[in-house]
């Protein structure tokens, strides 16, 4: 494992979708709403497509914490992709549990296009949460 040091902002993964969480994302710096400078944000098409393993290695190397902006039920893809997504995180939880890693790491919820106060709130209560889990 090759960990990265730990720095006083927050790291935080955000695996968003194309189509339905990057739009709200995007609202929220477009309205210049402030979250946390230590937020990285990957885009896939689909959450459902998001390997446990990736969360893994995230935390594994340098992220505080992992949060998947999900598409709930507007997926265009997939009619049960909030299930799908929810499966991924529980073995995602499961496999940190496993290595030691708190699975209170890992967070979901469903961001919508016009999302952007959701997504800030959300990303800023998950990060106040990591100070209690992350040393």
């Amino acid at each position: 494992m090759t960990d990265m040091p730990r720095t006083a902002t927050p790291r935080v993964l955000v695996f968003s979708t194309n189509s339905i969480s990057d739009p709200g994302i995007d609202l929220a710096g477009s309205r210049h709403m402030h979250y946390s400078p230590g937020v990285v944000v990957i885009s896939l098409p689909c959450a459902s497509g998001i390997q446990p393993g990736w969360i893994v290695h995230a935390l594994q190397h340098g992220f505080d914490g992992v949060f998947i902006a999900a598409d709930g039920d507007e997926c265009a893809y997939l009619s049960d992709c909030s299930s799908r997504s929810a499966a991924i995180v529980q073995a995602a939880q499961k496999a940190l549990s496993e290595r030691g890693i708190a699975a209170s790491r890992v967070k979901m919820a469903a961001i919508c296009s016009v999302c952007a106060e959701p997504f800030t709130r959300q990303v800023t209560e998950f990060i106040e949460s990591l100070a209690q889990v992350v040393v």
